[in-house]
């Protein structure tokens, strides 16, 4: 018998996903309003994009394709930035779909043309996410897709981006070219990870199995790039859009089948495939026609089994019962208590003679020469068949909270318990169950024993990925250099950690003040909302670093604006020398008062005189700017001594 086994990452990535999302709540609220357009198709799926032109969603080939009252939605391809601009000018509504992953690229290819670099984007120069990349620097980048193109690239300096669905094997060869030939680069790895997860599983399936389906549009470049790895690796490699596409004969011997779908194959669609194939192998195998040909005429024969399931016709029903034909010596019964009735339901509302019914075997004899059945036994079957498919395939089922017991609570999805240990219940800790009992919450199956009757259950995984969307969006939409709005969560000695939508980024504390600080509280709260610049972000390892004072002038820059020589300024003292001491006038900026400037008589220790942290009014006498240097005087602020005192002064020095 064939196995069919499906590449662990298929189908929608995020971006899609999401732009599928974005158009199809666009459709519903302008429906019968406005005429909803997206430029070029959503996704490069024909069957998402025919259900999506049912729904009311046109296609135009470019911005000048809709009129004021229309809504055009921009692709998760991404745009241009010119195509922004004549939006702008014929006013329609914009709803932007683009993979945050491909807008981060726009904004670093913009920053990067502003500053006069050169840019090379390594991808299909026809592909739609890189002609829309390539808008953002007015079309200037050079474009490479193979290492002959960048053979005939020049010596010089770059800003290197890649198509978000490149392979990272091709990427890096290409990278290699480009530094033989003396190439300088600025590197950034923008092929998107889900892209490497799906190309991977892809290649590791079809070193194992004796033939590849891969399932995408004909225009989907990732897809088409799993159809190339996939004949690397496997002999027989097929690339079908639909069920039609099949090669069903070709692959009727193979004993091991594996698929991989592009990120624009909807799920249901790889469900048809499989299922197609299945059913196709199935009814093709000798082995199991003879089998099913057994069975029938067995059926006959024998009495099913407890705890098999049946199919069957109904032939009476009561008020009482339902009397099933099982196509065997004896009918079955199933009593009332064995049927789920809803509220005043009746068993003549829900069955009548002549339907088709399937039920679970309890006994084969019910003492009244009949086969006892059960529905609600099935139906259990039925939900833990869910319960398993969740597990396998990692998906999240929601699950009422019923009760607390040790170490955790129970939970349940339809008519199967499972159990939820406390330290499952949250991303965070939870030291008493009460809040959450009476709440359904989305779970995922971490283990199931049917046989047992036990499974467990997580909500913590849940939050922890819905959790690293957020976070992914996040770092798709940041880049070095953007100032975004944070809280301050926790203090350390070496800065403090500051939340900017989901993800915490160090801000050190030598980036808080132009000014020296020996804790991060002395200027900072926790709670507090601060304005903050993205200095440096490090993907692989998930760090941020931020800085504070950046957004603020450096004292120096501005001196002009605020001091000038004479003017009298309030400062504190933050250090004393033998020669003088240093008075801040605000933070980063400090100037100094010579022993000689301190008061109208002889000071031989300073410390007679000021302490640090005491407050001091004095005089500007000179700005240094090019040394970066300030001469106070504290005693120009002072009133001098009367001239006998002075005198007197002197004498007292003579003796």
């Amino acid at each position: 018998m064939a196995v069919i086994k499906l590449a662990e990452n298929s189908g929608f990535c995020f971006g899609v996903k999401r732009a599928i999302e974005i158009t199809e709540e666009a459709a519903q609220k302008y429906r019968g309003h406005k005429q909803v357009y997206t430029c070029g198709p959503l996704i490069h799926n024909k069957t998402v994009t025919d259900e999506l032109r049912d729904k009311g969603v046109k296609i135009i080939d470019g911005p000048e394709g809709a009129s004021e009252e229309d809504v055009v939605i921009i692709r998760s391809h991404g745009e241009g930035k010119l195509f922004y601009e004549k939006a702008a000018q014929i006013g329609y509504e914009l709803i932007d779909a683009t993979c945050p992953f491909v807008k981060k690229i726009h904004r670093l290819v913009k920053n990067a043309y502003d500053d006069k670099q050169k840019i090379i984007i390594v991808g299909d120069s026809v592909h739609p996410e890189v002609i829309g990349i390539n808008g953002w620097c007015e079309n200037s980048a050079f474009m490479i897709n193979s290492v002959e193109d960048a053979e005939n690239i020049k010596e010089g300096q770059y800003f290197v981006v890649a198509q978000t669905t490149l392979r990272r094997e091709h990427f890096e060869e290409i990278i290699a070219k480009l530094k033989e030939n003396n190439c300088r680069l600025n590197i950034n790895y923008t092929i998107c990870n889900a892209t490497n997860a799906r190309q991977e599983s892809c290649r590791k399936l079809a070193q194992e199995v004796d033939a590849m389906v891969i399932i995408g549009g004909k225009e989907s470049s990732n897809s088409r790039k799993l159809y190339d790895l996939s004949k690397k690796y496997c002999e027989k490699a097929y690339f079908i859009e639909n069920i039609k596409d099949l090669p069903l004969k070709d692959i009727e011997l193979c004993n091991k089948i594996g698929i991989a779908a592009g990120a624009s194959t909807p799920e249901r669609l790889i469900k048809e495939v499989i299922a197609n194939m299945s059913e196709f192998i199935t009814e093709n195998n000798e082995e199991n026609l003879m089998h099913d040909l057994m069975d029938e005429i067995e059926k006959s024969l024998r009495l099913p089994r407890g705890g098999e399931i049946v199919d069957g016709t109904v032939i009476q029903v009561t008020d009482r019962e339902v009397v099933v034909n099982l196509g065997c010596k004896k009918d079955g019964i199933i009593p009332k208590d064995e049927l789920t009735l809803e509220g005043e339901q009746k068993l003549t509302d829900l069955f009548k003679e002549g339907d088709e019914i399937q039920a679970k075997v309890l006994k084969t004899d019910d003492g009244d020469g009949n086969i006892l059945l059960s529905k609600k036994k099935l139906e259990v079957n039925e939900h833990w068949d869910e319960i398993n498919s969740a597990l396998e395939d990692k998906s999240f089922v929601n699950a009422k909270v019923i009760k607390e017991v040790k170490g955790g609570v129970i939970a349940a999805y339809k008519e199967v318990y499972g159990f939820i240990p406390l330290s499952q219940l949250s991303d965070k800790f939870v030291d008493k169950a009460e809040e959450f009992i009476g709440k359904t919450l989305p779970v995922r199956v971490t283990r199931a024993d049917q046989r047992k009757g036990k499974a467990v259950f997580s909500h913590k995984a849940y939050l922890t990925e819905e959790r690293q969307k957020k976070i992914d969006e996040v770092w798709g939409s940041l880049s070095e250099g953007d100032v975004v709005e944070g809280t301050v969560m926790r203090f350390t000695d070496y800065g403090a950690f500051v939340d900017i939508g989901g993800i915490d980024g160090l801000l050190h504390i030598s980036e808080i003040s132009w000014g020296k600080l020996k804790h991060p509280q002395e200027v900072l709260s926790i709670g507090q909302k601060v304005e903050v610049k993205v200095l440096s972000m490090n993907n692989e390892k998930g760090k941020i670093s931020l800085g504070l004072k950046q957004t603020k002038p450096e004292p120096w820059s501005i001196i002009d604006e605020k001091y000038q020589v004479g003017q009298v300024i309030t400062g504190k003292v933050v250090q004393i020398k033998e020669y003088g001491a240093f008075v801040e006038l605000e933070p980063g900026l400090d100037g100094l008062v010579h022993i000689s400037e301190i008061a109208h008589k002889r000071v031989t220790n300073i410390a007679d005189e000021i302490s640090v942290g005491q407050e001091v009014t004095a005089k500007i006498l000179e700005i240094d700017r090019d040394r970066k240097r300030i001469s106070l005087s504290i005693k120009e602020t002072l009133e001098a001594p009367a001239v006998e005192e002075e005198e007197e002064a002197v004498a007292e020095d003579a003796e």
